[in-house]
């Protein structure tokens, strides 16, 4: 699998993987993007500051990732403890392709996030997700993030993870 940067071309089959994405999340009754977010508005902030990639398998577009290296606002609010203070990577909005899930595709994003970040010489990788979102919370466990503490987003706690690169 590799990553493109997303343009604006691609926005009606983003939609389509994060709309996907919110229907798999309610069957799992989780509570995590029912509420509008993200939104198309959301993407075209991605596509717009060139931070929103397409997962690209075999020559198809299997799901979508904001990967950020400006930060996150919310996370200076954590309550509890980052591993480090230095600069890092946060991925948002990964979204993928019903056919796609479970063969490890989100394990291979976080690996090329990671690849990215190396590039940059940044050794910090955060993200965050809802508490109910087991999924998430086991993909994040499994490519060996720590928990760190709570922030608030969206509306919600979330509980939010850090790992050294």
């Amino acid at each position: 699998m590799e990553l493109k940067i997303a343009k604006a071309d691609h926005l009606q089959r983003i939609m389509e993987l994060i709309n996907g994405a919110k229907a798999y999340l309610k069957s799992c009754g989780v509570d995590q993007w029912q509420n509008g977010y993200p939104d198309q508005h959301s993407i075209e902030n991605d596509i717009r500051k060139g931070t929103g990639y397409l997962c690209i398998a075999d020559e198809k577009i299997v799901g979508y990732v904001c990967i950020d290296f400006e930060g996150e606002p919310a996370y200076e609010t954590l309550c509890g403890k980052w591993l480090s203070t230095q600069p890092y990577v946060v991925v948002h909005r990964l979204a993928l392709d019903r056919h796609s899930r479970g063969k490890g595709l989100a394990s291979q994003v976080f690996a090329l996030a990671e690849a990215l970040a190396q590039k940059r010489n940044i050794h910090s990788f955060k993200v965050d997700t809802d508490n109910d979102n087991e999924i998430m919370k086991h993909l994040i466990e499994k490519n060996g993030f720590q928990y760190c503490g709570t922030i608030c987003f969206d509306n919600s706690e979330k509980i939010a993870y850090e790992k050294l690169i």
